[in-house]
């Protein structure tokens, strides 16, 4: 419970390109050699990984400094520097990564899960063997290379799965995700069992679905009550969320409204979703007619009844996951995808080399 982080604070830098040598060839019967000084290589980059097996921003908690390697400086007898090693620093899924400055997002790594170059190292500098003409056959002037950049970023995560699991503490969503999955929640009779998200994978044939249980909600969460507003941006990249309803509870009949208004005032988009309302504990005697009376009041919403203990309603459950799950497929598929509300503020020029490399490079200037 301890290592789980979504949130880190990072400073990532690129490598400086190496300098240019000034050397002049130099042999037993050449005593007057032209230039033979070599270019320096070019600095490491900044590159941005996704890694399945990545689910959290641990591993980011105490290494928060990355820096690539710079090039190396040229030598004589044309010989060129090594480049620098790049920096590979790796995400999981779902991670975003923004400008700490302005909070603009610079990746989302739920929809680009390729490599991404975010700082390209500098150029080496040219050595003298560039330099020589007509009129200068010994050049004695080379460029240093080029400085790489630093920048400070705030990595976020939000969990990817398919169906979020909201209630009240105590609801039984842990016990829920427990029965369909392999995940090992923690359990117990007392609220706030769950601290932090846990994901488990429901299979079905073929089919995978992931289920995602955040800490329970509690009236106010969406103004930071409780522990279920820190996490609530873990569940808006679901497909569908499920509002499990304790029966056994005599505030059954509000608890739905209470959690639909809770996710309103955090995000309308979240509390837009596809969802179905789940009573819980069916097996209890006083609750016995309770999901007639909360299907009853909700009408135009697909209202189920389950037992974790008994198994009764699992069944049909997990054929409804199923169904919202490829639902939203269909309708993604038919939206396109737009990366326009990825910032772009200029402080990170995936061109930066080849500016470098049409830039005039003037003797007096050296």
């Amino acid at each position: 419970m301890e290592k789980f982080a979504d949130e880190a604070i990072i400073e990532v830098s690129s490598g400086s390109g190496g300098n240019g040598c000034a050397a002049f060839r130099r042999e037993k019967y050449v005593p007057r050699g032209g230039p033979s000084g070599g270019d320096g290589g070019r600095g490491g980059d900044v590159v941005f990984t996704v890694r399945r097996n990545l689910r959290t921003l641990a591993h980011l908690r105490y290494k928060f400094s990355f820096r690539a390697e710079n090039g190396r400086d040229g030598g004589n007898a044309g010989r060129y520097g090594h480049n620098g090693a790049d920096v590979i620093i790796p995400l999981p899924p779902g991670s975003l990564i923004r400008n700490i400055e302005t909070g603009s997002l610079i990746r989302d790594f739920s929809r680009n899960q390729e490599n991404f170059v975010f700082l390209k190292g500098g150029n080496g500098g040219w050595g003298n063997i560039h330099f020589k003409s007509s009129i200068n056959q010994a050049p004695r002037k080379a460029l240093p290379g080029k400085h790489g950049q630093t920048v400070r970023l705030k990595v976020e995560l939000q969990i990817m799965a398919d169906i979020g699991l909201v209630g009240f503490p105590n609801a039984g969503k842990s016990s829920l995700l427990n029965r369909l999955t392999n995940a090992r929640p923690k359990i117990a009779a007392y609220p706030f069992t769950t601290k932090i998200p846990n994901l488990g994978v429901l299979t079905s044939g073929e089919r995978d679905v992931i289920i995602a249980d955040i800490p329970g909600l509690i009236e106010g969460a969406s103004h930071g009550a409780g522990l279920g507003f820190y996490f609530l941006r873990h569940i808006s990249r679901t497909s569908a969320l499920a509002f499990l309803i304790d029966l056994s509870d005599n505030n059954y009949l509000e608890a739905f409204d209470v959690l639909l208004n809770e996710l309103k005032s955090f995000s309308e988009e979240l509390a837009g979703k596809n969802r179905l309302i789940i009573g819980t504990k069916t097996d209890l005697a006083e609750t016995s007619g309770r999901l007639a009376e909360l299907a009853q009041k909700y009408p135009a919403e697909e209202v189920m009844g389950i037992s974790v203990f008994s198994g009764e309603g699992i069944k049909e459950l997990t054929y409804a996951f199923l169904r919202l799950t490829e639902n939203h497929k269909e309708s993604s598929n038919t939206d396109s995808i737009d990366d326009t509300d990825i910032a772009d503020d200029g402080l990170y020029d995936e061109t930066l080399n080849e500016i470098i490399d049409e830039e005039t490079i003037e003797g007096d200037d050296l």
